[in-house]
């Protein structure tokens, strides 16, 4: 019996993650009537962690095709009209392009920590932290580096911002991803002109004629169109031609904004929290901070408000890896579990295991962690002499490790006086139920809660701001969410539990001693010097 009727009234999200590509359908009431997904992997190029291009068409396909799969077998037929969709993608990085459209340089991800020059630099011009991924930070570390290709770079943009181009023609961005390529200036929502001057007067700037703004994406702000989609943004998406051209596409957005929109955390005092290969917060400033840190990252939400980011490069990857091996394990002796239902039990265990983790901690560093002041990374683990070294307690120093840099960051803001009522999470770390979200809200000491459709992660949010754009109601995004969106969602609510509080302080003091020996051991495995 077929479940769900296609109307063409629904909204499409595509959201471009670190390890998998994710669409999603969406009603007219934003409830998933549909999914597909494409799983892919960033790899070292040249040096810069990085996705081929090519990769992301094909994958972009894919994960249409997996959805219109889905959709079929729930209503019995083929997509082939939307009213309106987004396209969003990890927040960042670096893409630059000759006036031809070819790409110059590899696209450098998030994950690069490659651009510590320019970061301390341009901070230093704008007295206004640029962090080392964002993408003018790459552009200017490339002139530093007297990269061959500068004279011919006519376009840069980010990933959404890319294939948003590909599905429309048109070079836009939405705000909250444009804020991680330049500095916003909220009043405007446009970028700051002041510190735009400042750029193009630097000497190595000056002397090339480089006119930044000309190279960057036009700025939109959430309930405006971008565009509509082309026939050949169809034929990208759908190669089989059922797909119609014509659908209304929303600015396309950074996964942080999606992930605000996903979690409703638009408003001021809201936040949220997404864990998942990375791990990042967003709290909505009532007031703009004291200082300049260069831990904390000013970004906005999808319509331009300020907002401040802790970005963590490290989150689950480490722990993922120590589910594989225990799987593999099992998997050699015959015991007959699924790889999810593993999940579940270790994080279980972890509720069970001592406060602190009985003296075992874990740095997840894969790559580096500029909020920890770690250039380089490595994952390592040490205990105490006398720690018992028991599933429970490792596995909870596993969820442990994947907070621990986030709370450096999050530690500021408590310096700062910045209010939190109460932080929204999503992402892989809060699939297996209770025990991420309460760890969580014990080590933020803040509730945290998570939504029942908060699992569709940013594929979900760009819909959402898909269907924003196609008609906004006459009300801000802020009213949209709450009273057409989130009113009939359920979800649960995690109070910080004291157990949780004293434990994972007691954690964060041994995790701040070893860090010597992390910076130490990163650097001896990396050949650098610290």
């Amino acid at each position: 019996m077929n479940k769900i009727v296609l109307t063409g009234g629904e909204a499409l999200g595509i959201e471009l993650g670190s390890t998998r590509i994710k669409a999603v359908l969406v009603d007219p009431c934003g409830a998933p009537i549909a999914s597909g997904s494409y799983g892919w992997e960033n790899k070292l190029k040249n040096g810069y962690w990085s996705y081929e291009l090519s990769d992301v068409k094909e994958g972009v396909a894919a994960a249409y095709a997996a959805l219109d799969k889905d959709a079929y077998e729930k209503s019995g037929s083929h997509i082939t009209r939307v009213a309106s969709l987004g396209v969003s993608a990890m927040m960042h990085g670096y893409l630059a392009f000759d006036e031809n459209g070819k790409q110059l340089a590899e696209f450098r991800t998030w994950r690069n920590t490659s651009t510590a020059q320019a970061s301390q630099r341009l901070t230093q011009l704008f007295d206004f932290n640029i962090p080392q991924r964002w993408s003018v930070a790459h552009f200017y570390q490339a002139i530093l580096n007297d990269e061959e290709y500068i004279p011919r770079v006519k376009r840069l943009t980010t990933l959404a911002g890319y294939v948003h181009y590909l599905l429309t023609g048109c070079n836009v961005l939405g705000v909250g991803d444009a804020s991680g390529m330049f500095p916003i200036n909220s009043d405007i929502c446009d970028y700051d002109e002041d510190m735009l001057q400042k750029f193009d007067s630097l000497p190595e700037i000056k002397e090339r004629g480089i006119s930044l703004k000309t190279l960057l994406p036009r700025v939109l702000s959430a309930g405006q169109s971008g565009g509509t989609l082309t026939e050949s943004g169809a034929r990208l998406l759908d190669p089989s031609g059922r797909l119609q051209p014509g659908a209304l596409c929303c600015p396309p957005e950074g996964d942080a904004g999606t992930g605000m929109a996903a979690t409703n955390s638009v408003r001021q005092k809201t936040g949220n929290v997404s864990a998942g290969t990375s791990i990042f917060s967003m709290i909505v400033l009532q007031k703009p901070l004291s200082a300049v840190h260069e831990e904390i990252d000013i970004v906005t939400t999808p319509t331009g408000a300020p907002v401040a980011m802790v970005h963590c490069n490290n989150c689950c990857t480490d722990l993922d890896r120590w589910v594989d091996m225990f799987y593999e394990l099992l998997c050699s002796c015959g015991a007959d579990i699924t790889k999810p239902r593993l999940y579940d039990l270790l994080y279980a265990k972890a509720l069970e295991g001592s406060a602190d983790c009985g003296g075992i901690v874990n740095y997840n560093y894969f790559s580096g962690e500029p909020v920890a002041h770690a250039p380089f990374g490595v994952p390592m683990l040490f205990t105490a002499a006398d720690s018992k070294l028991n599933i429970a307690d490792f596995f909870r120093s596993q969820i442990f490790s994947a907070l621990a840099t986030l709370k450096l960051g999050m530690e500021i803001l408590d310096g700062e006086g910045v209010e939190i009522e109460c932080i929204n999470a999503h992402g892989g770390l809060f699939k297996s139920p209770v025990t991420g979200q309460r760890l969580l809200a014990g080590a933020l000491e803040t509730p945290v809660a998570v939504t029942q459709a908060a699992g569709e992660g940013g594929a979900w949010g760009i819909a959402l701001l898909a269907l924003y754009a196609a008609d906004t109601c006459g009300m801000s995004l802020e009213d949209y969410l709450d009273s057409r969106i989130f009113s009939s969602v359920s979800g649960s609510v995690e109070k910080p539990v004291e157990r949780d509080v004293l434990g994972f302080k007691k954690y964060m003091k041994m995790f701040k001693k070893g860090m010597p020996a992390e910076l130490s051991a990163a650097a001896a495995v990396n050949d650098k010097e610290y």
